[in-house]
């Protein structure tokens, strides 16, 4: 089977202590679904039309585990956490080659 990748990008953090609360629970709901977190923080460099933002790169067994994770109870109450308005983010599950 294929791995898969979550790769999340922070575009714009307008609350941290929510995103302190949503990381306390995101991290172990995910662990607990079979997340490997390979790298998280903001870039050593950037080029070509890069930014300088917050990424998070998560591996997965399969494309399915990772939508299983993001569906998970433990996940949702994360997002619960994470509220409507405290980041701009884009998130997108990719398939390995």
């Amino acid at each position: 089977m294929t791995k898969a990748y979550w790769v999340s990008a922070y575009h714009e953090v307008k609350d941290a202590e929510a995103l302190a609360a949503y990381a306390k629970l995101a991290g172990p709901a995910l662990t607990a679904a079979g997340a490997k977190f390979l790298a998280r923080g903001l870039p050593a460099a950037t080029k070509e039309a890069g930014m300088m933002q917050r990424l998070v790169l998560i591996e997965f067994e399969t494309v399915a585990q990772a939508l299983a994770a993001y569906a998970s109870p433990g996940y949702q109450e994360a997002l619960a956490a994470l509220g409507k308005n405290a980041v701009i983010r884009d998130m997108r599950i990719i398939e390995g080659v």
